[in-house]
């Protein structure tokens, strides 16, 4: 490793990179380095990786490649500030987490456009997603006085039992690409809000979201080492948090065979496992649903993020007996998607994240249709190498990668089935059991399918079902643990219980 350079600036941008940073209101909201103990930490030039528009191909920044020395090191840090941060009065925290809502809020247009630039979603999910992290900022400020409100009544007499809750410690947050602020806030905000102190690694791809989150922590007063920012390789960075025995609990969202990883490494220690993994939701849309309706959810369901959703429904069940009617209609809206550019208006798909998402999804594209898939829409040209254009696959058979594999990508799947219990059965056969959509007019095959289902979370006509209130999180190999919502803040406390002896 190079050596390492504490700067308290942030650099200009560089004459070679992304044109639309010219946008920024607040260019020191842009930062190249990570932030350790207060401090900004730089590397060499050679020890630097580039972040690129996945639109353009154009160099955005160029971020500190760090290692497993620096992730120490923020640990170290955060060690050391553990005690002070969680003596403070609740209060005090749930102050300074205002104080961090309130300047993303403003600096909201800013987190945007750098969402956009390093991501590639369109820019009006960029601005949705900035305000949906704001919230859990704000949501987590209120849990903060509100951490113990349980009473034992003692059954033994002569004594006063108690029950509190404790910081765990220090917290290791590892996050995706796809959701680079608000999986971080989500994560962060709760741990902070439990008096934990915080090391976090953010995905490569996406460093400079998380980056401009700790320049707006530092801005609100939160102390030296309570917030980390360690970018680089995941490997090194994410296998030191988890062997450091100060590391209490690691909250990672990401895919189910890395999260597997994380389990086993972390065992040696005990660690607490907050694990948000993969998705493969089915939508099952019976007959009596209204087919317009049912294809807005679709639509919405499958095309956020441009398909690079956990929560996407990869996998469409369709009642034979409005099953052509069905897609017919759903191939006409994806037939009409906008594909660009997410800073070009109207976008409504942008670019995938990589190489590897656009070979996977013309792999899984491929596969379908030699298995007897039709294509219903998506035979026009890519936009560009990262694009995908939005496709319908029908008749899509069980045994088909697409109906196995996570799908990120814009790439809609539909099947037909005959009966409720069919249906059911083949939505449960996977390992997967984060989110399942349900679209009918009967109530009570609703209220029977939010039971048969085997997944966290049933959206029953409608799509938009998370939010800080609720806890995020899976069945089966989809995750351990919530996020979001007072269990959130939960899975970084201990439960301590005090007997006194009052005689």
């Amino acid at each position: 490793m190079n050596a390492i350079t504490h700067i308290t600036s942030s650099l200009p941008a560089k004459p070679d990179t992304h044109p639309a940073l010219s946008r920024l209101r607040d260019p020191r909201i842009l930062r190249e380095m990570a932030y350790i103990d207060g401090r900004w930490v730089g590397a060499e030039a050679d020890a630097r990786f580039e972040v690129r528009d996945p639109a353009s191909g154009l160099t955005v920044a160029h971020v500190s490649r760090l290692g497993a020395k620096e992730a120490s090191q923020a640990v170290d840090a955060a060690a050391r500030a553990l005690p002070a941060w969680k003596a403070l009065l609740p209060q005090e925290r749930s102050a300074r987490l205002r104080a961090w809502h309130d300047l993303i809020l403003e600096a909201r247009e800013d987190l945007a456009l750098i969402m956009t630039l390093e991501q590639g979603k369109p820019l009006a999910e960029s601005l949705g997603e900035i305000s949906y992290a704001a919230s859990f900022v704000e949501w987590y400020a209120e849990e903060a006085r509100r951490l113990n409100v349980e009473s034992v009544t003692s059954h033994l007499p002569g004594t006063e039992m108690l029950v509190r809750r404790e910081a765990l410690g220090v917290a290791a947050l590892l996050t995706p690409w796809n959701f680079p602020s608000a999986m971080l806030t989500r994560k962060a905000a709760a741990a902070l809000a439990a008096g934990c102190t915080v090391v976090a690694h953010p995905s490569s791809y996406t460093p400079l979201s998380a980056l401009a989150l700790a320049e707006l922590a530092e801005r609100a007063g939160l102390p030296a080492g309570v917030f980390n920012i360690v970018t680089g390789d995941a490997e090194p960075i994410a296998n030191r948090f988890c062997d450091d025995e100060r590391v209490r609990v690691v909250s990672f969202t990401g895919s189910t065979a890395i999260g597997r990883r994380i389990a086993a490494r972390c065992a040696g220690t005990m660690k607490r496992l907050v694990m948000e993994l993969g998705g493969h939701a089915p939508l099952l849309v019976f007959d009596d649903a209204n087919i317009d309706k049912a294809v807005e959810i679709a639509m919405a369901a499958k095309f956020a993020t441009s398909g690079q959703d956990c929560l996407a429904a990869n996998r469409i069940y369709v009642q034979r007996s409005i099953y052509n009617a069905f897609c017919e209609a759903y191939g006409k809206r994806i037939a009409g998607l906008k594909v660009g550019p997410g800073l070009e208006a109207d976008t409504e798909i942008g670019p995938l994240m990589h190489a590897n998402a656009v070979s996977k999804a013309h792999a899984q594209i491929d596969d379908a249709l030699a298995l007897g898939a039709r294509r219903v829409a998506g035979d026009a040209a890519p936009a560009g190498p990262l694009y995908v254009m939005p496709t319908l696959l029908a008749d899509v058979p069980d045994d088909a990668l697409i109906m196995s594999e996570e799908t990120f990508a814009p790439i809609a799947a539909v099947t037909p089935f005959d009966t409720e219990e069919e249906v059911v059965a083949r939505a449960n056969a996977t390992e997967y059991g984060l989110v399942a959509y349900v679209v009918t007019e009967n109530g009570a095959r609703g209220l029977r399918l939010g039971r048969a289902l085997e997944y966290g979370m049933v959206a029953v006509n409608r799509v938009k079902i998370t939010g800080a209130p609720i806890p995020f999180g899976g069945m089966k190999q989809s995750g351990i643990g919530r996020e979001g919502s007072r269990h959130g803040l939960e899975a970084f406390t201990d439960l301590k219980y005090l007997c006194l002896d009052i005689n």
